[in-house]
């Protein structure tokens, strides 16, 4: 059976791994579908191969605010590690794909019996904890257009594609701004030659640009990232860091 595209699956061993994809079924998530909301019990995990999902935070009247991301490096529903059924946060789909879906009893079974699943989920919790952390600081203290690029580049991480469809309202919602915030950030990203934005599209055509322009969460995410691949495995290649800074 093929691990299609998952790389938490893919660092399991062996055995581990095909247990886990003996209980799974992949399914296609469409954009914009509401995966799970708080409070409420987990009825699935997902395990995305191409498609990213995006985690938000419920703010005073119907916004939401975004706060993290999950894609091919990770999973949904990872609270069940610890023990706990309702699921902390919103989880929207954000851009269209495959992933594996397994039902909440049986992936908890199967918890209890492969250890390196509970461990290597239990660094996975880590670093999901340290991006959260990262957001908290983020949208206190950086500016929008420092933080566009940033979720940007977290996009293209986790699609692994240069294309995204993200238009200014959802992007404002994400980064709990006004549209004209994200307009003018996206026209001066284009204007550099760092993006292309066409018909609720944004193209990456300057990568190492746009990680120049993010603010330095960006870089505290990746590094984040990078320990929990040394810690758990050498199958995933990190790019170099770049440490910027653009505070208020």
């Amino acid at each position: 059976m093929a691990v299609a595209g998952n790389d938490l699956i893919a660092q399991l061993p062996r055995r581990d791994r095909l247990r886990l994809l003996a209980i799974s079924e992949s399914v296609q998530l469409e954009h914009g579908v509401v995966l799970c909301q708080p409070s409420e019990p987990s009825q699935y995990v997902y395990f995305p191969n191409d498609c990213c999902i995006s985690l938000l935070m419920a703010t005073d009247g119907p916004s939401w605010l975004g706060v993290g991301m999950v894609g091919r490096e990770g999973m949904l529903g990872a609270q069940l590690v610890l023990g706990v059924h309702a699921t902390p946060m919103y989880a929207l789909v954000q851009e269209g794909g495959t992933a594996w879906r397994i039902e909440a009893a049986p992936f908890c079974r199967e918890l209890v019996l492969g250890e390196a699943l509970r461990r290597h989920l239990n660094l996975y919790l880590y670093v999901q904890m340290a991006h959260l952390a990262t957001s908290a600081a983020c949208i206190h203290t950086h500016l929008i257009g420092p933080r566009l690029s940033r979720w940007l580049l977290m996009t293209q991480d986790r699609m692994h594609s240069e294309a995204s469809h993200l238009t200014q309202e959802f992007l404002a919602r994400m980064l709990g701004v006004r549209r004209v915030g994200i307009t003018g950030a996206a026209a001066d990203l284009q204007r550099r030659g760092l993006i292309r934005y066409r018909r609720g599209e944004i193209e990456v055509l300057d990568r190492a640009g746009l990680e120049g322009d993010a603010c330095g969460c960006y870089a505290a995410d990746r590094a984040a990232h990078a320990r929990f691949v040394r810690s758990s495995g050498p199958n995933l290649t990190i790019p170099a860091l770049v440490d910027t800074s653009h505070s208020t």
